[in-house]
């Protein structure tokens, strides 16, 4: 494992453990499971301010693009001065051209961990314990499509949790499009100053999440299929919450836009 996150893994997997045998006496074979969600869900909750502000400079990015792309007409001879007021644009609206994409960088690293800790058959140099529990009888260590079997009981197993995660995706897929609707229709009223009657096509929703933004999502299936039964049942908790946090913005923003 790479040094840069030994240490960091390390102290999850001894927090996880630790919750693990706590509540094994109620849980019993679930406990691991029950462990590795309640973690998920906790560095979440605590990382989730940086969330909404990756997802608030997105929207202002989507809002000013109009103008931004005004601007780069202006001054399509002249990068200099596009940008000097793309800058100006930017310092206005108090945000930046790395609104959007920052917080979620600080966010890598501490996902990385949790991913790196429930598919390492060894941390610390000793064995990772929490991948010999199981979930119905199949060891959280074990991969779909090599050992288990992609068919039988066992199968059923990791076939159920890709179930969810594929239809976790395609609700992110949802959700992303609704936010891209109303942040495009947000651009509109606030570049003619009015606000759009409610149900009036005022901004269609952007054809294009695109093919890529359609298919991108559904990459953690892929990953889930060949990673070990612990990091799919992580995949699905992070994923999960993270159409939560998304559909909490869209309502969010909708209720802005009705006020």
């Amino acid at each position: 494992m790479s040094t840069v996150f030994g240490v960091p893994v390390d102290a999850a997997y001894h927090l996880v453990y630790a919750l693990t045998s706590l509540l094994t006496p109620v849980l019993g074979g679930l406990a691991a499971v029950a462990g590795i969600i309640a973690v998920t869900a906790a560095i979440r909750f605590a990382v989730m301010p940086l969330s909404f502000r990756a997802m608030r400079g997105q929207a202002a990015q989507a809002r000013l693009a109009p103008q931004v792309q005004a601007l780069r007409k202006r001054h399509a001879r002249d990068a200099e001065r596009f940008q000097r007021e793309l800058s100006a644009l930017y310092r206005r609206e108090g945000t930046s051209v790395f609104a959007g994409f920052a917080p979620l960088l600080l966010q890598w690293p501490v996902f990385s961990v949790l991913y790196l800790l429930f598919r390492s058959p060894v941390v610390a140099g000793r064995q990772n314990r929490l991948l010999t529990r199981d979930l119905f009888g199949v060891p959280l260590g074990g991969h779909w499509l090599g050992g288990v079997g992609a068919f039988g009981a066992h199968g059923a197993v990791f076939a159920g949790v890709l179930v969810v995660l594929a239809a976790i995706c395609w609700l992110s897929v949802r959700v992303a499009r609704g936010v891209s609707a109303a942040t495009a229709a947000t651009a509109v009223s606030g570049a003619s100053g009015a606000v759009p009657a409610s149900g009036a096509a005022a901004a269609p929703a952007p054809a294009g999440l695109g093919l890529v933004g359609k298919v991108l999502p559904f990459v953690t299936v892929v990953i889930a299929a060949f990673a070990p039964l612990a990091a799919g049942v992580y995949l699905v908790t992070s994923a999960g919450w993270g159409v939560a946090e998304r559909w909490a913005f869209l309502r969010a923003t909708l209720k802005d836009r009705a006020g």
